[in-house]
């Protein structure tokens, strides 16, 4: 370790909550899909910020535009109408589906799905909630009683109202769980955290039908599956399921803070002024990077590219776990987010911590998960530089 390593280490043991279990890694700048260390190591960034810099690190035309913004406007009310928001609202129009059209940005997922929360009490009158084991749908107080993850969950048991919890993907047990009780069924198309999850098939269909026949609503939480990442704008269109509320986030700010929930316009209209709100929603400076970071996807096409690059990359994972190499078990995800899986965790966390070494970037999730989810437009040079790494060190271990 180095001594500026030690030292940043120390200034965060006195200074900053311990909340995160932190690589033992300190980051400085970042361009495209390469990021450097306080000593001036690079590497390839396999995780893109959790899936947030959906165009690289401090893309030209996304920096231009914050720079541009602010020098206009950065903040006000949101007791004013502001165009910024509106040019968002207008394109998150355009990809989401007939007939969920409007809007409400926020500040993070949890956030998002707080409102999500909100929105179906509003429009049912119900209050309970099903969610699926597995699933995270972030850690507020509202958000983490839905948090699929014991782990998570249980220390805020005292203060948070759980949902009922199924099996996920396990269409009967939603079934027989979601009745003229429940006001939604919140759902993530893909488990991210949960360890690159996919469901059956018909699940997303059979939920859609299963909400309507007892009168609930089906939140879908695309916070990590959207804005392109599963090689579709939307992952809920590789099942064609419409959703009454729809979550997003992450890749949407392009690693600035922003993210919302849509709705159909009956939904919507259930929500009177003053029930939902925040100080920083919708903020102009986070709105105009959005909406850089979709005109971006739009005109380089980086939706179907993820879709190619996603399929390329999962074959090469698919053929590395037939070779047998090391205790590689097999391969879950769509698009660009991806998951190696392993027999133990402990060759897992041995890997991650290998590929960092080496300069490879990668996720350790559900213990026992490689999770790979870079940048949309990440040079193909140096995706296959960083999988002959991962290749290297799984045949090696």
């Amino acid at each position: 370790m180095s001594e500026q390593f030690e030292a940043i280490v120390a200034r965060e043991k006195r200074l900053y909550a311990p909340t995160a279990r932190r690589w033992p890694l300190a980051l400085s700048r970042g361009a495209g899909s390469r990021v450097w260390d306080l000593d001036g190591k690079a590497y390839i960034d396999l995780t893109a910020g959790w899936g947030v810099n959906a165009i690289g690190h401090c893309h030209p035309r996304m920096v231009s535009a914050i720079q541009d913004q602010c020098r206009t406007l950065m903040q006000t009310t949101n007791i004013v109408y502001t165009e910024a928001q509106l040019d968002l609202a207008e394109r998150l129009d355009r990809i989401a589906p007939d007939p969920i059209h409007r809007s409400f940005l926020v500040s993070s997922g949890t956030e998002a799905n707080e409102g999500a929360l909100k929105l179906a009490h509003a429009a049912t009158g119900r209050s309970r909630f099903v969610a699926a084991l597995g699933s995270f749908h972030g850690r507020s107080l509202g958000a983490i009683g839905l948090l699929g993850q014991e782990k998570h969950r249980a220390r805020w048991r005292a203060i948070a109202r759980e949902a009922d919890f199924v099996p996920y993907g396990d269409l009967a047990a939603a079934e027989g769980a979601i009745d003229e009780r429940v006001a939604a069924m919140i759902v993530e198309p893909i488990q991210g955290e949960g360890g690159v999850n996919v469901p059956p098939p018909d699940y997303l269909a059979g939920l859609r039908r299963a909400c309507h026949a007892a009168g609930a609503l089906l939140i879908l939480d695309e916070v990590q599956t959207g804005i392109g990442r599963t090689g579709r704008w939307l992952a809920l269109e590789h099942s064609g399921v419409v959703p009454d509320i729809l979550t997003l986030g992450k890749g949407l700010g392009g690693g600035m803070p922003i993210a919302g929930f849509m709705a159909t316009d009956a939904v919507m209209d259930t929500m009177q002024p003053g029930d939902h709100g925040g100080t920083y929603a919708g903020n102009l400076v986070t709105c105009r990077a959005a909406d850089t970071v979709l005109q971006v996807i739009e005109e380089e096409d980086l939706v179907r590219r993820a879709e190619r690059l996603g399929s390329q990359t999962r074959a090469r994972l698919e053929r590395l776990v037939e070779r047998g190499a090391g205790r590689a078990a097999g391969v879950r995800g769509r698009g660009l987010l991806l998951g190696l899986v392993f027999e133990q965790p402990e060759e897992a966390a041995h890997l991650h911590a290998a590929c960092r070494e080496r300069g490879v970037l990668v996720s350790l999730t559900a213990e026992r998960v490689l999770r790979l989810f870079p940048a949309l437009n990440i040079p193909e040079s140096e995706l296959d530089q960083a999988l002959e790494i991962l290749e290297d060190l799984v045949g090696s271990a």
